[in-house]
């Protein structure tokens, strides 16, 4: 953010230092494995050298199927952790790659046996009370103290804690995340948890025609234009005593924004058509999944209008940053959809892990209602998979054979060249650099590249 944010203003960045940025710790995060109970939610790298596998006397010890008794070595080096397969029977895997030797970028994900993790280099610790099925750590309790429908476990936990603490003020509040990261739900629950008295009223700022959104925002009199044969309540008053959503706010336009910078600065509106204002009480949250920082600079949003609402942020982690909750979002979506008794085999759950999801959480929920239309038994599998994730796999496996495979990192300007040649479409980057999907979303986020800017 710049120096627009206010005092007020906390943010909850993804990426594998959000959880516990003061812990330097890393570990291995567990994502996914049969009998995850056997093992801890997260294998904690206190020394350069450690050897994971079946044996008891490992550093590592993972009582899992597949796994050899001495599988692999993790090494740290020179800042960088890396992994070498020991000869194991079935293999060790990164970002769905069979390899002797490479390196563990942070949030690489990592397949020794039946297990699946990822690597983060900071804040390993907290995740340690957190297990893959909601459950916690014995005497260990959720930040959140009164319940949350946000899903998942460390990352998300902490979101609602901030959102309980921060829903009875007044503060208006930016949430920021890509497309189906729950931004709705984070406002709802904030509007839910405020003790607010009114409703909640959502308005997609990207759906309003320009020449309607005064009108729209603000409501009409009788006879403001033509086709006013009544009077209208604008959306800010019907949220009066309530909340309102503004979402997509980045893609309200600049005379719309100065607009409603007076509605916050004064609380009140003048509907069009009317000759005195309308006192309004509203909190306030927008939501967009577009940069505001950068629309600042461009000139394409005000920066006053970004400092009064940010007077407190959040940012929703991608699902491909916490696919540590892919079990209970899996099974929430299961209950939702009428399916709560279905089992989970390996490799359904496996191909799940290896998709990068770039429509998040609500790509997830197609596939799982997809899924579980399909199901004529009582064991979701591999083949009940959409085509779109089964091909991610089929995308790693050929990207470990691609001529063009190589280990270092592209340029920046090497890969914005090709995600404009390719329409940002990734897979496609990934297939020409023979690099996974989720490592090319690594090499945006090192960047800083915008996947919007190119599609």
């Amino acid at each position: 953010m710049n120096d627009a944010s206010t005092g007020a203003m906390q943010n909850f960045r993804s990426g594998g230092g959000a959880p516990g940025a003061s812990d330097p710790t890393a570990g291995l995060v567990v994502l996914y494995a049969e009998g995850f109970r056997a093992i801890p939610p997260v294998f904690v790298l206190d020394k350069k050298e450690l050897v994971i596998g079946r044996e008891p006397t490992v550093d590592l010890p993972l009582p899992v199927s597949a796994v050899s008794r001495r599988h692999a070595e993790l090494r740290h080096d020179r800042g960088q952790w890396s992994v070498r397969d020991l000869g194991s029977r079935n293999g060790t895997l990164v970002d769905g790659q069979r390899i002797e030797e490479a390196p563990l970028e942070p949030l690489a994900e990592l397949r020794i046996g039946d297990a699946i993790f990822k690597l983060v280099e900071r804040g390993a610790l907290g995740y340690g009370a957190y297990h893959l099925d909601g459950s916690m750590e014995s005497r260990k309790a959720r930040a959140t103290e009164h319940g949350t429908a946000l899903v998942g476990g460390l990352q998300m936990d902490r979101i609602a804690a901030a959102i309980e603490q921060i829903a009875p003020s007044l503060l208006s509040v930016i949430v920021l995340g890509e497309s189906g990261t729950g931004k709705e739900v984070a406002a709802r629950e904030l509007h839910d948890k405020s003790g607010r008295s009114g409703g909640f009223c959502a308005v997609n700022c990207a759906a309003l025609p320009e020449n309607l959104i005064e009108s729209e925002l603000f409501g009409y009199k009788k006879g403001a234009f033509s086709g006013a044969d009544r009077d209208k309540v604008g959306l800010v008053q019907a949220a009066h005593r309530g909340t309102l959503l503004l979402d997509e706010i980045g893609d309200m336009p600049l005379t719309a924004q100065a607009k409603l910078l007076r509605v916050l600065q004064a609380r009140e509106v003048v509907p069009v058509g009317a000759t005195k204002p309308e006192a309004v009480d509203v909190r306030v949250v927008a939501a967009t999944h577009r940069d505001l920082t950068r629309l600042q600079q461009e000139g394409r949003f005000r920066r006053d209008l970004f400092a009064r609402l940010n007077e407190f942020s959040i940012v929703l982690p991608p699902l491909r940053d916490r696919k540590e909750d892919m079990l209970q979002l899996v099974r929430a979506l299961l209950d939702r959809h009428g399916r709560p008794e279905l089992a989970l085999s390996f490799p359904f759950m496996a191909g799940l892990l290896h998709h990068d999801w770039p429509y998040n959480v609500r790509e997830l929920e197609g596939a799982i209602k997809r899924a579980a239309a399909l199901c004529e038994g009582n064991v979701l599998l591999e083949e009940h998979l959409p085509e779109s994730v089964q091909q991610a796999i089929v995308d790693y496996a050929g990207a470990a054979r691609s001529p063009s495979g190589r280990g270092d990192a592209p340029s920046q300007e090497e890969l914005i060249e090709l995600l404009r040649e390719e329409r940002g479409n990734v897979a496609a980057v990934g297939r020409r650099l023979g690099k996974a999907r989720m490592q090319i979303h690594r090499y945006m986020q090192r960047y800083n590249i915008e996947i919007d800017d190119y599609r």
